[in-house]
């Protein structure tokens, strides 16, 4: 994948993330309530794990577009290969 089209990719996964983190609770009414984040979280715990997961979602985002993933990926790798 190209330089540019690595960093527009990157931004678009960034935006993603970051619009989770935004309109969490749009996104609960549109994927449901977390039944093992409630349990594990307490009340209000789907709403901090899809904030958690935007934030997650986000980084990667960033790590695409700077061009970290491809070194973390084969980092984690070579853990399993050599």
């Amino acid at each position: 994948m190209g330089i540019f089209w690595r960093i527009i990719v990157g931004l678009l996964i960034a935006f993603v993330g970051f619009w989770f983190v935004w309109k969490t609770r749009l996104a609960v009414s549109w994927f449901g309530i977390n039944n093992w984040a409630e349990m594990k979280f307490g009340p209000g715990g789907t709403h901090f794990f899809y904030k958690i997961l935007g934030i997650t979602v986000c980084f990667i985002g960033i790590f695409i577009a700077v061009g970290i993933m491809n070194d973390i990926l084969t980092s984690f790798a070579n853990l399993f290969v050599q």
